[in-house]
């Protein structure tokens, strides 16, 4: 292997004559926010989170347009009562539970791109089959596959982001993907609205048939798409530099984040989930995301509750978006002045209190535009909370990886669970104010408040220990050079 350095055009891959002692040297010399670092954020922030966004909105489309597709005939079609659409979303969240778990602890020893557009390519095929059931058996049948195909994205990509970025970068990027749920239910209004106008009854097919076999070839083309596109993980990434590749290790090292398919270590699977499950912060933050989504069933109900506040069929479709706007920008505004100021804890509780007293409105009053008002503040801190949440998660727990990729699995599954029987909250008997709804989601958004400060308080006094910086940094560029030494004397044997 040459001594000299070579031209940095040259330096693109590790099969290629690498000058180490430059690694070496540019890594010992890491200072946060110098013009390396900020050229390696700006290509991740160009290639990582836009490819996730993406496939977070068509994945999410195909997941929440059973709400439009209520209201745009299907229930009418198969003589929908209000218990058997609420199985119909249930059984989702069964398979989706179930899996979310052994699915990150596959994605952690996997290249995320092969893995997550393929998941996106089987929960497109799985989403446009649904415009083929005859039945609400059968529609509910599909459903549970699709939440098991699914399953593995959200959490997948959760840990995926905490393997790119710092600590108090996380959310802020984060808080962008996450606004593909909120683009996607607007999108989704705009779709139903669209389709329930127009293409109802294009070729003898019902237009909630058309939602879903729309959503549902429109994710699978995608995700065949960004396969060329989305990066691995940092060690194993081929479009960044062998300097760019330890830089990202070692802002990972110095946050006390671990390194996937790095060389700190591997930890066994079932050592990681030994380490998550006996973590008191585990539980603490899994009671957070639950009582968070659990609030976030409303999402599978806002075609509903628009109808009640007022508005019908097509005309009600384009009233669900303004809730999913203001949630895009609550989900970034909060997760950035998160970020800013590096205090979840306080952000977390004071977003959740906001909601609640909106909440409150909601329940209280009886005018319809008043309600549709409230509603739509209430919806967007729903949804800034939520990632705030999650992320909350892998800046805890972030070492080493395998356990912070269990404990997001963990805390995402658990959460889930509220979605089991908070999609029971909303039955049509309970029209036009739906009280019990309205007043578990009260509860719940005031249990986020006052735990949430609490939680903080607690994760302050008693931190975990995190890894020693300058060893995982040592051993990822030994790692690298015995790498780039391998290749080499592949290349002289051949």
């Amino acid at each position: 292997m040459s001594d000299n350095p070579i031209d940095a055009k040259s330096v693109q891959e590790w099969d290629e004559n690498i000058d180490h002692v430059t690694a070496v040297s540019l890594a010992a010399a890491y200072v946060p926010g110098s013009p390396a670092e900020k050229k390696l954020l700006r290509k991740l922030d160009f290639r990582v989170v836009p490819c996730c966004w993406l496939l977070f909105v068509l994945g999410y489309m195909d997941r929440a347009n059973i709400g439009n597709a209520r209201t745009g005939g299907l229930a009418d079609d198969f003589k929908l009562s209000s218990n058997q659409y609420s199985v119909i979303v249930l059984v989702f969240f069964i398979s989706y539970v179930l899996f979310e778990i052994p699915s990150n602890m596959v994605l952690a020893r996997v290249r995320p791109s092969l893995y997550l557009c393929g998941l996106a390519l089987c929960w497109g095929a799985v989403a446009a089959s649904m415009g083929a059931t005859q039945n609400w058996q059968q529609l509910a049948g599909v459903r549970f596959v699709l939440g098991f195909v699914e399953s593995g994205f959200a959490p997948g990509i959760a840990f995926y982001l905490s393997s790119w970025y710092r600590r108090y970068e996380l959310a802020s990027r984060f808080a962008f993907y996450y606004t593909a749920v909120a683009v996607a239910g607007g999108l989704s209004g705009l779709l139903a609205g669209l389709i329930t106008q127009y293409l109802d009854g294009v070729r003898g097919i019902a237009g909630w048939r058309w939602l879903f076999i729309i959503d549902g070839v429109g994710s699978c083309l995608v995700g065949c798409i960004l396969w060329f596109f989305m990066a691995d993980y940092p060690s194993n990434t081929r479009w960044l530099t062998p300097e760019e590749q330890l830089l990202a290790a070692q802002r990972l090292a110095y946050d006390g984040i671990g390194n996937t398919q790095g060389a700190h270590g591997r930890t066994h699977e079932l050592t990681a989930l030994r380490m998550v499950v006996t973590d008191w912060r585990t539980w603490i933050l899994a009671l957070l995301y639950a009582l968070v989504t659990g609030a976030q069933t409303i999402q599978y109900f806002i075609p509903t509750l628009v109808n009640s506040f007022g508005w019908v069929r097509w005309e009600g479709q384009y009233h669900t978006i303004p809730p999913y706007a203001c949630a895009v920008v609550c989900i970034v505004g909060m997760s950035h002045i998160a970020d800013h100021f590096k205090n979840k804890s306080m952000f977390v509780s004071l977003f959740a209190g906001i909601g609640t007293v909106c909440f409150i409105a909601v329940t209280a009053s009886t005018n319809g535009i008043v309600r549709y008002i409230f509603t739509i503040f209430a919806f967007g801190c729903i949804y800034g909370t939520s990632p705030l949440v999650l992320m909350w998660v892998a800046n805890v727990l972030g070492h080493p990886a395998e356990k912070r990729a269990v404990a997001i699995g963990l805390v995402n599954a658990l959460g889930n669970t509220a979605s089991i029987y908070g999609v029971f909250l909303w039955p049509s008997e309970d029209a036009p104010r739906y009280i019990p709804g309205f007043s578990a989601t009260t509860i719940w958004m005031g249990g986020i408040w006052i735990i949430a400060l609490i939680a903080g308080y607690l994760f302050k006094k008693y931190p975990l220990e995190a890894p020693d910086a300058d060893e995982i940094v040592a051993a990822e560029i030994g790692r690298q050079r015995q790498r780039g030494l391998r290749v080499d004397e592949a290349k002289c044997e051949a």
